[in-house]
C-alpha cells in the first residue's frame, strides 16, 4: 500500500534524466506530483516531454507558452538598460527565470498546489533564482529542493545513479551517448557548462555548439539590415527587404540572421552569486545584435549625463539584479522605473552589417536633434564660438594648476617620467 499523500508538488519539469528521476522520486515519497514546462523559446519536443511526464507518474502536465512576456517584459527592458554581467554576459539564463518562476506560481496558485520543485543543483545560480522568485510572488510557498537533500543527493551520488534508478522505475532515457556538459536554452541564448567544461583550459569541440554557424562555415559576403528604435525599444526591423514589427517576429528574425553569421559566442569564467567561479560558454545571437544597435542610437540620442547616470546605476545594478535572482523586489522596481525616463529620446534607427561573428554600424539617424552636423562640423563655425573655449579651458586648469603647483612645492614636478603610481621611472 502507497504511503499517504504529503501534499501536491508542482514539479518545473524539463524532460531530462534529472527532473525525470526527480518526478519519481516525490511520488516514491508520497507527494502528488505535477510537471510543469514554459516555452520561452527552446527548440523542444513538448508533446514527448508530456508523454513522458505523464508516463514516469505526473498527476498533471501544464505547458505555459511565456515567449511573447519574456521578450516585452524581461529581455526588452535589458535591451534598453544595455545589462551585461563583467561586461560579457548578456544575462540569457537570469533573464528567463522570472518569467518560468511566475507561470509556475500562476499554476501552483490555480491548482492548490502545496510546494513547487526544481531541479537545479546545489552550487548554481539558478536555485537562488527560482527560490527567491518564488517567496517574491507567493511568500508562504514551499519549496523542495532535492539536490539540497541529504536523501535525495547521498543516495543519487551520481549520473550512473540516476541511470541505474530510471531503468528501475521504466522512465525512459536517451540511449545515445550524452555530450559532455549540460545545456539550459531559450528564444535569448543557450548555455554550457559542466562535464569537460569545469577546466577552464579545455576548448569547447565545434560540435558543442548548436545556434551559430562557426566563422569557418559563415558566409563569404555581410548581410546588411537596420533597426528601428522607439523609447529605446526595437520596433521595427528590415532584414533583405522585409519589414518585421512584432517583438517575438523582430526576436525570431534577429536570431535567424545573427546565427547563420556566427554572431554572439562567448566563452568565460564568471563570479556565481554563491562565491564559486564558473566557467560558461554562452550563444546570444540577436541580443548581440540588439545589444551594438541600442547602445549606438543612444550615442546619437541620448544626453551624455543621462546616459552617465544610467549606465553607473541602471545597467550595473539591474545586471546584478537580475544575476543573482532579486527580481522580484524592491529595489528591482525601484531600479527598472528610472528605464523608461532613460529612453524617451532613444528613436532613431541604426543601419548594420553582420559579416563572420561581427555586428559593424554602418550609419544612424535619427529626428531628437541631439546632434547638429553644422555645430560638429570642423570646416564651417555652425554658430560654435571657438573663443569660448578659452574661459572654458581656464576654468577648468584651476585645480590642476594647484595641484601642479604643490606638487612643484614638494619637489615633485611632473616634468620627468613617472610610471602610473607616481614612482619615477
Amino acid at each position: 500500500m502507497s504511503p499517504p499523500a504529503k501534499g501536491r508538488v508542482l514539479l518545473a519539469y524539463s524532460g531530462g534524466l534529472d527532473t525525470s528521476c526527480i518526478l519519481a522520486w516525490l511520488i516514491e515519497e508520497g507527494y502528488e506530483v505535477y510537471a510543469f514546462m514554459a516555452d520561452v523559446g527552446q527548440e523542444e519536443d513538448f508533446e514527448a516531454a508530456r508523454k513522458k511526464a505523464l508516463s514516469v507518474g505526473a498527476k498533471k502536465f501544464f505547458l505555459e507558452d511565456l515567449k511573447r512576456e519574456f521578450v516585452t517584459q524581461l529581455i526588452y527592458p535589458a535591451v534598453q538598460a544595455n545589462c551585461i554581467y563583467e561586461n560579457v554576459y548578456l544575462l540569457g539564463t537570469s533573464l528567463a527565470r522570472p518569467v518560468i518562476a511566475r507561470g509556475m506560481i500562476s499554476v501552483a496558485d490555480k491548482e492548490g498546489c502545496d510546494y513547487v520543485s526544481h531541479g537545479c543543483t546545489g552550487k548554481g545560480n539558478d536555485q537562488v533564482r527560482f527560490e527567491l522568485a518564488f517567496y517574491g510572488l507567493k511568500p508562504d510557498i514551499k519549496v523542495i529542493a532535492p539536490w539540497r537533500l541529504p536523501e535525495f543527493y547521498n543516495r543519487f551520488p551520481g549520473r550512473q545513479a540516476l541511470l541505474a534508478y530510471a531503468a528501475e522505475k521504466g522512465i525512459p532515457v536517451q540511449q545515445t551517448a550524452a555530450k559532455p556538459w549540460s545545456t539550459d536554452e531559450n528564444l535569448f541564448h543557450i548555455s554550457y557548462e559542466a562535464g569537460i567544461l569545469e577546466d577552464p583550459n579545455t576548448t569547447p569541440p565545434d560540435d558543442m555548439w548548436k545556434l551559430t554557424t562557426s566563422l569557418q562555415d559563415a558566409p563569404a559576403e555581410p548581410e546588411q539590415l537596420s533597426i528601428e528604435f522607439k523609447a529605446g525599444l526595437p520596433v521595427k526591423v528590415v532584414i533583405a527587404n522585409q519589414a518585421l514589427t512584432d517583438p517575438v517576429d523582430i526576436f525570431l528574425a534577429l536570431n535567424a540572421v545573427a546565427r547563420k553569421h556566427g554572431i554572439g559566442r562567448i566563452d568565460i569564467v564568471e563570479n556565481r552569486f554563491i562565491g564559486v567561479k564558473s566557467r560558461g560558454c554562452y550563444e546570444s545571437p540577436a541580443a548581440t545584435i540588439l545589444r551594438v544597435a541600442h547602445m549606438d542610437i543612444e550615442g546619437l540620442t541620448l544626453d551624455r549625463n543621462v546616459r552617465a547616470l544610467r549606465d553607473q546605476f541602471v545597467t550595473i545594478e539591474l545586471a546584478r539584479i537580475l544575476y543573482n535572482g532579486h527580481f522580484f523586489t524592491p529595489e528591482r522596481e525601484f531600479v527598472t522605473s528610472a528605464i523608461p525616463a532613460s529612453q524617451r529620446t532613444v528613436n532613431g534607427t541604426v543601419r548594420l552589417k553582420l559579416y563572420k561573428g561581427n555586428v559593424v554600424v554602418i550609419g544612424r539617424y535619427s529626428d531628437e536633434g541631439l546632434y547638429d552636423e553644422h555645430e560638429s562640423s570642423m570646416d564651417e563655425l555652425g554658430g560654435f564660438e571657438p573663443t569660448d573655449t578659452t574661459g572654458f579651458i581656464q576654468i577648468e586648469s584651476i585645480r590642476i594648476k594647484k595641484w601642479g603647483q604643490a606638487n612643484a612645492r614638494k619637489g615633485q614636478a611632473g616634468v620627468e617620467p613617472q610610471d602610473v603610481y607616481g614612482s619615477r621611472i
